[in-house]
């Protein structure tokens, strides 16, 4: 196992009924608050009114800065900053998902950055210190409520950055499992799809005697594939739905990944996807990760024993030979996927209807994402990233 160090302060509040806490929650770090949200979502559930109201009684000043988008774009970011500057706010109340949240991660940091905010996201080094967030989260996909990561996209420039910093963690997050009962079951499928990637990218590593970082790895694997299909059956299921939230949580808060020298994989190779095409990040991830896992048993045999234990320890696959049953092990989970969580598992589904922009997006992702490099699971060509892609615009075969 390797070095690491650890740092998760974030205040969690799980579960019903807690919102009532939130003024005194936020009143610790000043009465003048950004209130950023995406869509309409948020006022269809009623939720929006409960957080308002509260903070009415309490005498915040709130500021609203709404239309968050999903794959949160910089504008939002430079809008953010923008009104934090002018009222001199105090903290952000970020009340929505991960784009929301990873929005408000970087308004925080940017707001004492001279420059664009956009420089903060190139290069996380320009971020000193931010402003105090609180989120209420309403989706389970990201992990971004417990950690100090964020993801911006730049339309103008085709380009889907992640950034960090220790001051981005979110003091606190209010995580009510029945704030995503109204998510539809194409965003619930799409996060569940992001929660197996983030476990995923972590999991595939070659450093040993990480026994902990596995084991719970798995663990959190098999409570997504057993609750997914439960919340989509029954979208008011309280203990599917806190499972999946709790699960995203630890997924990446750095219990998994620390002291484990991962290396990121099939995220730099989505983020081009959604750069140039915005589609959903889940999805995009759904159909880019089995891929990935059939090019790494065909690439490198020597990556077929972790494969294999994560067929059979995750997907109860019953089969002596390595190879086999890491080919079954990824079978099962792109039919999971197609047929527990109906994603449509090609790219043709996601309104990609062209390969022209292939060759470009694997030199990107190569290039942002170092895949040529020693860090990930398989290193990765130009070559190899385009035959990726290249295969997600048919149905996947392993065998």
């Amino acid at each position: 196992m390797n070095n690491f160090r650890m740092y998760v302060p974030t205040d969690i509040r799980f579960g019903k009924n807690r919102l009532e806490e939130l003024p005194e929650v936020l009143a610790e770090y000043g009465k003048k608050v950004l209130l950023a949200y995406g869509g309409g979502s948020i006022k269809k559930s009623g939720l929006y009114d409960k957080v308002v109201q509260l903070l009415n009684e309490q005498n915040f000043t709130i500021v609203e800065l709404t239309g968050i988008e999903p794959n949160p774009k910089i504008e939002s970011v430079r809008e953010g900053v923008r009104l934090v500057r002018e009222h001199d706010l105090d903290v952000i109340l970020a009340v929505g998902g991960g784009s929301v949240v990873d929005a408000a991660k970087v308004i925080a940091g940017a707001v004492f950055y001279e420059g664009d905010a956009w420089d903060v996201v190139v290069d996380k080094s320009k971020m000193s210190k931010a402003l105090p967030l609180v989120d209420i989260l309403t989706l389970s996909a990201t992990g971004t409520e417990m950690n100090r990561n964020a993801v911006i996209s730049n339309t103008k420039t085709n380009e889907k950055f992640g950034t960090s910093g220790w001051e981005l963690i979110p003091k606190a997050s209010f995580l009510d499992p029945e704030n995503t009962y109204t998510v539809s079951s194409y965003q619930t499928s799409a996060g569940s799809a992001d929660i197996m990637s983030h476990l995923c990218e972590q999991y595939f590593n070659r450093t040993q005697g990480v026994d902990v970082q596995t084991n719970v790895a798995e663990a959190l694997m098999k409570t997504v594939i057993q609750n997914t299909p439960l919340a989509l059956e029954n979208p008011n299921d309280y203990d599917a739905r806190s499972n999946l939230m709790w699960a995203s949580t630890l997924a990446l808060n750095g219990l998994v990944g620390n002291g484990a020298g991962q290396g990121w994989t099939c995220h730099p190779i989505e983020h081009e996807l959604s750069a140039f095409y915005d589609i959903t990040h889940g999805i995009g991830l759904a159909i880019v990760t089995p891929r990935w896992l059939k090019f790494c048993i065909e690439k490198d045999d020597s990556t077929h024993e972790r494969i294999a234990n994560w067929a059979r320890n995750v997907w109860n696959i019953i089969e002596e030979n390595d190879e086999k049953a890491a080919r079954l092990g990824v079978r099962a989970m792109y039919h999971y996927f197609k047929d527990n969580t109906k994603i449509e598992m090609t790219l043709q589904a996601t309104g990609i209807t062209t390969t022209e922009k292939v060759r470009e997006m694997s030199e990107l992702a190569v290039k942002h994402g170092g895949l040529n490099s020693q860090n990930p699971y398989v290193p990765m060509t130009e070559n190899d990233v385009e035959k990726v892609l290249l295969d997600c615009f048919e149905e996947m075969t392993v065998f």
